[in-house]
């Protein structure tokens, strides 16, 4: 792989805090998709949020730039919805896909994204609550929704970078 950067869409800032660890983490310039000066047919990482189990603008990155790695930040524990991710692009086998926890802050959400969420975040909540038992994970999950908060953490990367290496 030649990748020249990371390239990412950020709705409410936590996918945009991933892409900047990752830089500092491999040394890659970070550019928002908007304004990302590489040449048509460059290797990049592209990180999106999910949205419906798709990764936003997805498809307007990889018509423009050749994506080697693809993330997505979402409101599920890592690795939660990697094969939706993959299934809704249709994505081959090969290509490297990681769906990595995000945040959540209704607030920051505008127009019919915030309202979806409040719709989609009680049909999360209903879900989680007729569990018999639940995770800590889930616990968070059903705090970010009420209360807002992000899950980001660096750590989450690690698998990444060891692809990187």
């Amino acid at each position: 792989m030649n990748i020249k950067a990371i390239v990412y869409t950020s709705n409410t800032g936590y996918t945009q805090k991933y892409a900047k660890m990752l830089g500092d983490k491999t040394g890659l310039p970070v550019y928002p998709l908007t304004d990302c000066p590489l040449p048509k047919g460059s290797e990049i990482i592209y990180l999106g949020w999910l949205m419906a189990g798709s990764i936003v603008d997805y498809k307007k990155a990889s018509k423009l730039y050749d994506i080697k790695i693809l993330i997505g930040s979402c409101l599920g524990t890592t690795g939660s919805m990697d094969a939706s991710v993959r299934k809704s692009h249709k994505l081959p086998d090969d290509m490297p896909v990681f769906t990595l926890w995000g945040g959540f802050d209704i607030n920051k959400l505008h127009g019919i994204y915030k309202l979806m969420m409040k719709i989609v975040g009680k049909a999360i909540k209903n879900k989680i609550n007729k569990q018999e038992t639940k995770t800590a994970e889930d616990l968070k999950i059903i705090d970010m929704l009420d209360h807002g908060g992000s899950a980001v953490d660096e750590k989450y990367l690690e698998p990444i970078l060891k692809l990187l290496q």
